[in-house]
C-alpha cells in the first residue's frame, strides 16, 4: 500500500500516520528526516543539500526526488510506503510520476484554517521532557506549568500566530494545488482519493481512515 498523506499542519496528519505505519507495518518517508540523514552520513546529495541550505537557498526539486527514489528502492519499502511532506508541489507530482513511482491512495486531511490557529497556537510543550499540553483541549493543572516538574511550557516557534500564518500561506498557494491534481489522477483510475473532516474526535477519523484504506 503507496500512501500520501495531504494537509495543512494541524490537521492531525501527524497522529493518524503513526496508526497507520503500525496497522499496516509501511516505513514513514519524511523528506526532512533522509535530508538530515544524508546530510549527516555526508553522502553526495547529502553535500549537495549542505552546500544549499549553508547559503540560505532551498534543496532542489531535483536532489529532493532523488534522495525519495533512493529511500523508496530500500527493503522495507517493498510492500509499501506512507508519504508524508512529499509532494509538496505539482512540479513534485509531476516528477515522481514521471520516473515511475506508483501510489495507490491520497488522504487529504481537511480543518478550516481558524481552526488550525487555534490548535497550533493552544500548544504548549515541557521543553525537556517533550509533554504536550493544549490550553483549551488538555490544559495542565497550573496554567504554563509542567503537571510533573512544576517547570514553565513553552510555545514553540512554529506555533507562535505569525509563523502559523506563513505556513498556511505556504500551504494554500504550494500544495493545495495536488489535491486537484490528485482527484484528476483518481477520475483516470490511476489511484483512490479520500477526503477526512479533521474536527472529529481522533477515534472517529481513525475508524473513517481504516475503513478507506480496507
Amino acid at each position: 500500500m503507496r500512501i500520501i498523506l495531504l494537509g495543512a499542519p494541524g490537521t492531525g496528519k501527524g497522529t493518524q500516520s503513526q496508526l497507520i505505519v503500525k496497522k499496516y507495518h509501511i516505513p514513514q518517508i519524511s523528506t526532512g528526516e533522509m535530508l538530515r540523514q544524508a546530510i549527516r552520513v555526508n553522502s553526495k546529495l547529502g553535500q549537495q543539500a549542505k552546500k544549499l541550505l549553508s547559503v540560505g537557498k532551498l534543496v532542489t526539486d531535483e536532489l529532493v526526488i532523488q534522495l525519495v527514489n533512493n529511500r523508496l528502492q530500500e527493503e522495507d519499502c517493498a510492500k509499501g510506503f506512507l508519504l508524508d511532506g512529499f509532494p509538496r508541489t505539482i512540479a513534485q507530482a509531476l516528477a515522481i510520476k514521471e520516473i515511475g513511482i506508483k501510489i495507490d491512495k491520497v488522504l487529504e486531511f481537511n480543518l478550516p484554517d481558524q481552526l488550525i490557529i487555534n490548535r497550533l497556537n493552544g500548544r504548549r510543550i515541557h521543553e525537556t521532557s517533550g509533554r504536550i499540553y493544549h490550553v483549551t483541549s488538555y490544559p495542565p493543572k497550573i496554567a504554563e506549568k509542567d503537571d510533573i516538574t512544576g517547570e514553565p511550557l513553552i510555545i514553540r516557534e512554529d506555533d507562535r500566530i505569525e509563523a502559523i500564518h506563513h505556513r498556511l500561506t505556504e500551504y494554500h498557494y504550494l500544495t493545495k494545488p495536488l489535491i486537484h491534481f490528485y482527484r484528476q489522477e483518481e477520475c483516470l483510475g490511476n489511484i483512490t482519493y479520500h477526503a477526512i473532516d479533521s474536527s472529529r474526535s481522533v477515534t472517529e477519523i481513525s475508524k473513517d481512515l481504516i475503513s478507506f484504506l480496507e
